[in-house]
């Protein structure tokens, strides 16, 4: 073989395994004197990218941002703990004895769903069947789940009952709602604050955080110290500035106004940035105050922010460099003369970024979900623990399946059929049934040692929930279904350097 160059000259010549092999062997050389991670490592780290399916970015021309818990990555105990503070002050102004109450985010988990019928909150597998349940802060055991819904699924499009936790910004939310389930079964709510149900008193809950984010006393706490809730990531702003050099442009479409945006986007980029340049230069579009899901559902007016003040103006086509506050998704197609699937979108909520964006405009989707660095690591170290668990099952499944063909076996013989079965011996009844009772104490031991196995797994991420990624041992979330189906999955926006993302084999799907 021989290989030639732009100028014609020959690079290589040789057989071609000759040829990759010694070229593999000069790359990996290079990579370890620029101390760069080898593809195949960094494909496979705890800050990468999980693929549902392949994408090749060379295909995608434009890639959107949303910021909250995207670009900008808060302190979820910080951030969420004084949201659930604010929510407390508003719900003792109501009347409600929330003296004592204490902020704990350990207490639930995203993917978790709220039922507002029965004061619970639920775990679900990919089929919407509820595999773990809390009622207020207290975990039910299995066979209070069983009782509780049988064969129930939650059905998240039955929103007057079900609440799903997409994002870390559920985590106060839920935690505050339990806590007041507590309050309503132990009868120490006030008479005179009305007679609630579970779902009346999710209601009340909800005004109490939806006034805490309205009335700004907490986005302006979180502006005047960002850096107590704030977690910053110096790669990130780089990872930016490498894809708008690679010609992708890049849109920054957030919910959240321009003042909070200038502010946790300069603090959190400006400073390892070029010194020539601030986060806005990184962006062609900047869309503010979007109003998503609507953003990509329908259009609204779109206004030019004209001065640092505030100041609007309305306008009917987004220009390059430009900021504006609400329009759409359509609009910003047209501006950038790209459509559909040449568009990337990056965000942390699973319905209002990433389902909305691809199902109304066909966009290609990524979602971040940070939780999964935590995850991917608990499941990489617990590999022997799993493999110990595995056995163990396996034998049961094996004397299980001996014990079910010895009472086949009976069964037959009850009847006077012929027991062409694995049991059928010359052993007569009585020894057969001495069998299977030594075969059913071996599966009773065999349970006693799979059954804490089982907790102390899923108690490696979070000792109420399991992993993040599984509904039980064999199957999948809720979440990790709903992931699977509509996304990208990456645990870090800066993972999305890579040029071509390829479908990961590991324990997450």
């Amino acid at each position: 073989m021989d290989l030639r160059g732009i100028d014609g000259h020959a690079v290589c010549e040789g057989p071609i395994e000759q040829v990759v092999r010694t070229e593999t062997r000069e790359a990996e050389d290079l990579l370890k004197k620029l101390d760069i991670l080898s593809p195949s490592l960094s494909r496979n780290s705890a800050r990468g990218i999980f693929c549902s399916r392949s994408l090749n970015l060379r295909s995608i021309s434009a890639i959107g941002y949303d910021m909250d818990y995207t670009l900008v990555h808060y302190n979820v105990k910080a951030w969420e703990g004084r949201a659930y503070d604010y929510c407390m002050e508003n719900l003792k102004k109501m009347g409600f004895p929330v003296d004592g109450l204490t902020f704990d985010p350990d207490l639930v988990i995203r993917g978790l769903v709220i039922d507002k019928e029965r004061g619970n909150l639920v775990k679900a597998d990919r089929f919407g069947c509820i595999k773990r349940a809390m009622h207020g802060t207290k975990l039910l055991s299995t066979h209070a789940v069983r009782e509780i819904y049988g064969r129930e699924m939650v059905d998240l499009q039955q929103e007057g009952r079900w609440v799903f936790l997409s994002t870390f910004f559920s985590v106060s939310e839920a935690v505050a709602y339990m806590q007041m389930v507590d309050m309503l079964d132990d009868g120490v709510i006030p008479a005179n604050l009305g007679p609630f149900d579970y779902k009346g008193l999710y209601k009340a809950m909800g005004m109490a955080l939806l006034t805490a984010h309205l009335e700004g006393h907490l986005k302006n706490e979180i502006m005047s110290n960002p850096e107590q809730f704030v977690e910053l990531d110096p790669e990130l702003p780089l990872t930016l500035l490498d894809q708008k050099e690679a010609g992708k442009k890049l849109v920054l479409i957030t919910n959240s106004d321009y003042h909070y945006t200038d502010k946790m986007m300069h603090y959190s980029f400006n400073r390892f940035l070029p010194s020539d340049m601030g986060w806005r230069d990184l962006f062609d579009i900047i869309v503010v105050s979007a109003n998503k899901p609507e953003f990509f559902q329908m259009s609204h007016p779109m206004y030019e922010l004209v001065t640092d003040e505030g100041l609007m103006r309305q306008c009917f086509k987004a220009q390059i460099g430009g900021l504006y506050s609400g329009g759409s998704a359509k609009m910003v197609e047209s501006s950038l003369n790209i459509h559909g699937n040449d568009i990337l979108y990056i965000g942390d909520h699973i319905y209002t970024d990433v389902n909305q964006s691809k199902v109304h405009l066909q966009w290609r989707t990524a979602l971040i979900c940070r939780e999964l660095e935590e995850e991917y690591n608990a499941l990489i170290h617990s590999r022997g623990y799993r493999q110990s668990l595995l056995e163990l099952i396996n034998q049961k499944e094996v004397v299980g399946d001996i014990f079910n063909q010895l009472q086949l076996t009976l069964q037959r013989r009850s009847k006077r059929l012929n027991a062409q079965t694995v049991g059928a011996t010359d052993m007569d009844n009585e020894n057969l049934s001495q069998s299977m009772q030594k075969l059913l104490a071996v599966m009773q031991i065999l349970d006693g040692k799979i059954a804490p196995m089982l907790e102390a797994y899923g108690a490696l991420f979070n000792k109420r929930w399991g992993y993040l990624s599984r509904g039980d041992f064999w199957d999948k979330s809720h979440l990790m279904r709903q992931i699977e189906k509509y996304v990208l999955s990456s645990t870090h926006a800066r993972s999305l350097s890579y040029q071509t993302m390829h479908f990961i084999e590991n324990e997450l799907f």
